[in-house]
């Protein structure tokens, strides 16, 4: 597996993605447990309680990731330049790890800034897989 050794950083932000998934996960488990939420009801639409703070930052992650495993795959199949990617890859995962720890810590304008750069980390992604195909 050779082509993929360039990539070995974009590999490791894959996974590192997925732990961090698993750790919304958690905490949003762990939330639920300790303010004794019932489990199939829904969670009060407020941005002042915890739970509701760590539900959204956990379906927010939910709602790119299939994005992000469509363009690195097509990325890196299509050959695309592996520092880019690389690069682009780092810089979804900062904007996600960012994005929860202002969504728990409700930094509503840095939540926003964290969403925006993590969205154009994936539009880049997309670009660079786009680049080797020119």
């Amino acid at each position: 597996m050779e082509f993929i050794e360039p990539y070995l950083i974009t590999v490791l932000v894959l996974g590192l993605t997925g732990a961090l998934f698993w750790l919304q996960l958690a905490v949003v488990d762990v939330a639920a447990i300790k303010l004794k939420h019932t489990p199939g009801f829904n969670i009060e639409q407020n941005h002042n309680h915890f739970l509701f703070r760590a539900n959204r930052a956990f379906a927010n992650s939910n709602e790119s990731v299939g994005i992000l495993v469509l363009l690195t795959l097509f990325a890196i199949l299509s050959a695309a330049d592996a520092s880019w990617l690389n690069t682009c890859s780092i810089i979804y995962l900062v904007g996600r790890c960012s994005h929860m720890l202002c969504y728990y810590f409700n930094f509503k304008a840095a939540r926003s800034a964290s969403f925006a750069i993590s969205f154009c980390a994936l539009l880049a992604i997309f670009v660079v897989g786009l680049q080797a195909w020119l």
